[in-house]
């Protein structure tokens, strides 16, 4: 299971975008990568196919590996490592198999 997911705010650890932050559009699990916005930018030559499309050199967001990224907690305002935590009562585990997320610094819900 992949800690990484849509619309979560992510800080680079690793790469040339080290410091950066920014939110998750799509995670890609079979590669796990994720496409990360205004994160690994590449420069993609294109060519001109429909009249309303811009042709040259266009600036893309590239996908980037899920190990160069951390969760930003919003309650510590820091890159934090994430835990999973299950509800306290069995009953309610065993019938809806929720489970959440937590901040290891500060064991807040994400």
């Amino acid at each position: 299971m992949l800690r990484i997911r849509k619309s979560d705010i992510v800080y680079v650890i690793a790469g040339k975008d080290k410091g950066k932050t920014g939110k998750v559009m799509k995670v890609f699990s079979i590669q796990s990568r994720a496409l990360v916005e205004g994160i690994n930018k590449v420069k993609k030559h294109m060519r001109r196919t429909r009249e309303d499309q811009k042709a040259g050199v266009v600036e893309l967001e590239s996908p980037i590996h899920i190990s160069n990224l951390q969760i930003y907690c919003k309650n510590c305002s820091k890159p934090a490592r994430i835990g999973i935590k299950t509800p306290e009562a069995p009953s309610a585990a065993k019938k809806t198999n929720n489970k959440i997320r937590i901040c290891k610094r500060c064991k807040e819900a994400i």
